[in-house]
């Protein structure tokens, strides 16, 4: 199956800034690709880039098979939704939605079917005779996401559509988003900052940092296999424990040394990596550091450390200690006996772990 969006060996600069340096990323059609990083990474640049907004300064980008290098924004045949939403205040939500067809010669009827079908899908027929001004933030997001809809366009491009909303509306919204990519098929690109958006809503993710793409993968790929230490600290809420330590071969395995706030270092035993270089930085995710006795493995390790802060958090106990110089955060059951200031056995599992070298910050392992 050809890719319904192809983007290879792009740039983008101006003047003599470079923003995007050699962005290569397909998806398959139904994919929702989701391009996450901080502020000023270039996300929404891309976004532009792809929308036909920004020129590029070199490489292409194919759409549905089509070069679309040089092709203006309105024949792309794409679908756009902001984060402002963009609509038409002297208008109503009935007119905002059909304005575009109304402006490509769409007849009345064809119109008016498509203005139905999407106001169902959307649960937003009550609204149609209001105007932009009478709605909440979620009910204009509603309304911008219908516009978008009655175009059945090849790619639906999305820039930070949730970030105006309250969080309790953004997790409303970001499920409807997943409805509506599952009910539809359709492909979409989404650009958030929020790692968590990226994680629940994505087939795919793009991890940009400095106008560089830092991992390419599924969900699972990036929080389970970051490539490097950039995205193993960006993507995981809280983030992946990144802790300094030594090693050295032994028996068959590797023994990891850890500093540790007693002054006694923590000692570990991993029995399936071997060949690691001396100074290694390892990164364990708050649930692969339990409390000992709730986890069993071949290459679990128990070892004793003191305890600083205890984070209830509902059906989570977060417990934070100190191991190589950096506060640890541990992920542990509800009932858990922790006491700050006293030391607790934890389990650490290293059929988890992701190795990195510590100038480089690639992965390892």
């Amino acid at each position: 199956m050809a890719p319904i969006l192809d983007i290879k060996n792009l740039y983008k600069s101006y003047g003599a800034t470079e923003i995007l340096k050699d962005i290569n990323v397909a998806i398959e059609p139904g994919d929702f690709l989701v391009l996450v990083g901080p502020s000023g990474c270039g996300k929404s640049t891309l976004l532009n880039c792809i929308a036909g907004l920004e020129p590029i300064s070199g490489g292409s980008i194919d759409i549905g098979g089509q070069d679309m290098t040089d092709v203006s924004p309105k024949d792309r045949n794409i679908a756009m939704v902001f984060q402002s939403y963009a609509l038409y205040p002297t208008m109503t939500v009935a007119k905002n939605i059909t304005f575009g067809m109304k402006v490509r010669g769409v007849d009345q009827a064809t119109q008016a079917a498509k203005l139905a079908e999407v106001s169902a899908q959307l649960q937003i027929e009550p609204l149609l005779n209001r105007r932009p001004g009478q709605l909440s933030g979620g009910q204009r997001q509603r309304v911008a996401m219908g516009r978008a809809l009655v175009r059945d366009p090849k790619l639906f491009l999305f820039d930070e559509p949730l970030s105006n909303l309250d969080a309790k509306l953004r997790v409303e919204m970001r499920t409807e988003i997943k409805k509506l990519h599952q009910n539809l098929g359709a492909s979409m690109v989404y650009v958030t900052h929020d790692q968590i958006e990226a994680m629940t809503l994505a087939t795919k993710i793009v991890v940009m940092k400095d106008g560089i793409i830092q991992q390419i993968g599924t969900p699972s790929e990036i929080y389970n296999h970051p490539e490097n230490l950039f995205v193993a600290d960006f993507m995981g809420s809280p983030a992946m424990n990144l802790i300094p330590a030594r090693t050295q071969k032994k028996d068959g395995g590797t023994q990891i040394e850890i500093a540790s706030a007693t002054g006694k270092p923590l000692l570990l035993t991993d029995t399936t990596h071997r060949n690691l270089p001396d100074d290694v930085i390892i990164g364990l995710r708050p649930e692969d550091i339990a409390e000992a006795g709730y986890r069993s493995g071949q290459n679990v390790q128990t070892a004793h450390c003191m305890i600083d802060v205890v984070e209830p958090a509902g059906a989570d106990t977060f417990v934070v200690s100190h191991l190589g110089g950096k506060e640890v955060t541990a992920r542990l059951h509800a009932e858990t006996t922790a006491c700050a200031g006293q030391p607790l056995e934890f389990a650490f599992d290293l059929g988890k772990v992701s190795y990195f070298e510590p100038n480089t910050g690639e992965r390892l392992n």
